[in-house]
This record gives structure tokens, C-alpha cells and sequence, in this order.
């Protein structure tokens, strides 16, 4: 791709009332591997208004994952494989976190504050989780569910980005590949990264599944069988349509290489 666009740029954000917070992207796909883009969208349902916050907050890294959804769309396309992605920013709630965790629906975000998630009533989380998470998950589930019983599915891979400072500390990885007891697609992915000397590959970093970032795949991958993989790149080198499409084309034959094996 020879046009960039702007890290800000939110092609779920035009979500209307009603739209389904699980958006399914090549169903009929041919690979094992379903991917999931949890923070696709920096969307907010105008019933909650901007929870207080202002436009640059709205569009950071607290709000959504910045140029995953790009990436997640051109894994979709090289591998053939279908994709879930949510329509609605994580801080109405987290969809990567158990619902009854407190912190599925962050009043703090690093160092913002979100005023409109201070001293929700226990009523109002409990909308939450019935107008996001669960149908989320339900549909994440029975496309799941569906492909396992047809012998469609392998692997489940997540896609997210990550912040090159994370509280004035720099983050010195490119990548971070995430697991949890099954290393195996881990380390398969790892070795391919490994021939570009000028990496630095993060294994469960910046995050590992003790910061309950696994939710997503403990849910629909680990209980499944299935083989679960968290992508974690950082957001500065998918900040543009290039740099998606880099990383893209970087990871699809990795991706598909480890898949043959499981």
C-alpha cells in the first residue's frame, strides 16, 4: 500500500444503534485459525456520551487498540480465515476481562481517569455486560462452536497493539507473543520472527496471562481444545495502512506454517 492513514482513523466508528457488537468478517474462511480482535473500535454508544472525556483521549490507546483491527483484517485476507471483531471501545467495558472482574470497566486507565465509569451502580454494570459482553461472547461462541464441529478450527489468535511507554517506561519489544501452558504456536511464531536479527520478540510481554489478559482465549480456545495465541505489536509501527500491511504480510506465513503443525 503506497496511502497511509492516520492512527486515528476508526473504520468501526461509524456503528449505528443496533449494530451487533460482534462484527463476523469471512465466515466462509478456509484456515483453522479464527481470529479475534477484541479493541478493534474506539466507538462509544451515544447513550453514554464521551464518559467525560476529550477527543485526544478519545481516540488513544485507552480507548481502543490502534491498528490492530488493520492488521487483523489483513491476516484475515492473506490466510483465508475468519475474523471477530468487536464494534465498541473497551471503555464502556473490556472485553478481554472476566465480567466480574472489577476492572472490566476501568475507571483508571494508566493515568486518565474516566469520569463516566466512577461509582457505577451495580445495575448499570449489569447492563453493560448484557448489551456488550455477552453478546460478544455468545456470537464468538457459536462461531466457535460451529467450526470445531465441522473440524474447521485449529488455533484461535488474538490481535492487539500495545503503547511504546507504558508509565514513562519504554517498552523495548517490536512483538510480544502471549500463552499460556501450551507454548507451542508461541514458539513456532517465535522462530520464524527470529530470522530478522533486528527484532526484539517479547515472550508474554509486555503482558502474560497474570495481568488477565487470557480471557478471551481461556473462553472460547483453551476450554475448546484449541490452541491459543495473543499477538501484541507495538502501536507506533502499525500506525499507518503501510505499516499494518507490513506486519500483515510479515506474520500471515508464520501464522500459517505453526497452524500445519498443530
Amino acid at each position: 500500500m503506497t496511502h497511509a492513514s492516520r492512527m486515528g482513523a476508526d473504520p468501526a466508528s461509524a456503528m449505528q444503534a443496533g449494530k451487533p457488537v460482534a462484527c463476523i468478517e469471512n465466515a466462509q474462511g478456509r484456515s483453522p485459525i479464527l481470529l479475534i480482535c477484541e479493541h478493534a473500535s474506539r466507538h462509544i454508544p451515544p447513550r453514554y456520551g464521551t464518559l467525560g472525556l476529550g477527543p485526544v483521549d478519545l481516540e488513544s490507546h485507552i480507548a481502543w487498540d490502534p491498528g490492530a483491527l488493520g492488521v487483523a483484517r489483513g491476516l484475515s485476507r492473506l490466510l483465508d480465515a475468519p475474523l471477530i471483531h468487536a464494534t465498541v471501545s473497551r471503555l464502556v467495558l473490556d472485553l478481554n476481562r472476566d465480567p466480574s472482574a472489577p476492572d472490566s470497566v476501568t475507571m483508571l486507565s494508566e493515568r486518565t481517569t474516566v469520569p463516566g465509569n466512577l461509582d457505577l451502580t451495580p445495575a448499570e454494570r449489569t447492563r453493560r455486560v448484557a448489551e456488550v459482553y455477552e453478546p460478544f461472547h455468545s456470537a464468538t461462541d457459536e462461531f466457535a462452536e460451529a467450526r470445531k464441529a465441522a473440524g474447521q478450527i485449529a488455533a484461535i489468535v488474538s490481535i492487539h497493539s500495545f503503547t511504546p511507554v507504558y508509565k514513562g517506561v519504554q517498552r523495548p519489544w517490536e512483538i510480544g507473543l502471549i500463552f499460556d501452558e501450551d507454548a507451542r504456536y508461541a514458539c513456532s511464531v517465535e522462530a520464524g520472527l527470529r530470522r530478522d536479527p533486528a527484532l526484539t520478540i517479547g515472550m508474554n510481554e509486555p503482558y502474560s496471562p497474570a495481568d488477565r489478559v487470557f480471557h478471551t482465549l481461556d473462553r472460547h480456545a483453551v476450554r475448546r481444545g484449541l490452541v491459543p495465541l495473543m499477538i501484541e505489536i507495538r502501536n507506533d509501527l502499525i500506525r499507518t495502512e503501510d505499516g499494518q500491511a507490513s506486519w500483515s504480510t510479515r506474520l500471515a506465513p508464520l501464522l500459517r506454517e505453526g497452524a500445519q503443525t498443530l
